[in-house]
């Protein structure tokens, strides 16, 4: 685990000519990376997921894709990951989540006038879905989640739940690569190549971190029913890296505790729905759900599937995405 601080400072936004970072209260330095529009008209804060950083949202991510149509982007480099302090190191649920909550306000201070969304990736979604469950949560319009990572302990076998306890006590700092288990996270393959040259994202993952974040999805997923502001979730049918049964039950918890959720599975969609191949199908989806206050699903069919069936339970439209 990493260690992190007290808070003793008030958190805020250092921007200079070359970079804008935000300093947390215990000190903390995150690297970010800003996608301005010139006439912003919304302005989302975006989380990477597990062992990347805040560079997903750079080309091909959707940040550039975004500013140019009046939406700005704020993504930071979170605890452990990235440049941020720790790298490789698990910061706690809370904390990240802490985080995020902190970003949000110091984002909605630039852009008082201006809606804000809280955008996670995978990772990053169950990090905005766990904050906002903490005390003060973020004052957001809406989340928008891309294959949260809900697939915590109640999803796996107790097989799996004794390792995994037990590694993390045994040997924590024993790390993981995943190579030869044939997953394929999406199928933009100069984009996976891309991040396999890069140094900055994480390739072998400590077993410590691993018990973090499947803490962190259990948590999300307990959220599921929380969440207080419209969802905008979104699903690839080709996901290999978080299965549709728990994403199904969130949103089934979701539905039950009336919250306004709209919800899109995509057909040929992987796990990095922001990076595939039809990722601006999926960007498109985004800015009009932002365009709409979160009032409708962006794909205009309402007729949302019992989610047990997420992934199977798809209807092409003209876009090429498919719609609950």
């Amino acid at each position: 685990m990493m260690a992190v601080g007290d808070p003793v400072y008030d958190a805020r936004l250092d921007t200079t000519a070359a970079s804008t970072v935000a300093v947390m209260a215990d000190g903390a330095t995150l690297p970010m990376l800003v996608f301005q529009a010139k006439e912003p008209r919304a302005v989302v804060v975006a989380l990477h997921g597990f062992n990347d950083y805040s560079n997903a949202f750079s080309d091909p991510g959707p940040g550039p894709w975004f500013a140019a149509r009046g939406i700005s982007l704020y993504a930071i480099d979170q605890r452990g990951f990235g440049r941020a302090p720790g790298q490789g190191l698990w910061a706690g649920d809370t904390r990240m989540a802490e985080d995020a909550a902190s970003v949000v306000r110091m984002v909605r201070g630039r852009h008082p006038d201006l809606p804000v969304y809280l955008l996670g990736e995978s990772m990053g979604g169950a990090v905005a879905m766990r904050a906002m469950t903490l005390p003060e949560p973020p004052e957001i319009d809406g989340l928008i989640l891309s294959a949260p990572a809900v697939w915590g302990w109640r999803a796996m076998n107790d097989f799996y739940r004794i390792v995994l306890w037990a590694s993390a006590r045994l040997a924590p700092s024993y790390t993981l690569t995943g190579r030869g288990l044939g997953i394929r996270p999406s199928d933009n393959i100069e984009m996976l190549r891309a991040l396999g040259r890069d140094p900055l994202v994480i390739k072998g993952t400590r077993i410590d971190t691993i018990y973090g974040l499947v803490d962190l999805m259990d948590s999300a997923h307990a959220a599921s029913a929380r969440l207080g502001v419209p969802v905008l979730l979104l699903y690839g049918a080709k996901d290999e890296i978080v299965p549709a049964p728990p994403v199904g039950d969130a949103l089934t918890a979701m539905k039950e505790a009336e919250v306004d959720v709209a919800a899109i599975c995509y057909p040929d969609g992987y796990h990095m729905l922001l990076r595939d191949l039809q990722r601006e199908t999926v960007w498109r989806d985004i800015a009009a759900w932002i365009a709409a206050s979160g009032a409708s699903p962006p794909s205009g069919d309402t007729d949302m599937k019992p989610c047990g069936a997420l992934a199977e339970a798809l209807r092409p439209n003209e876009t090429g995405s498919g719609a609950l």
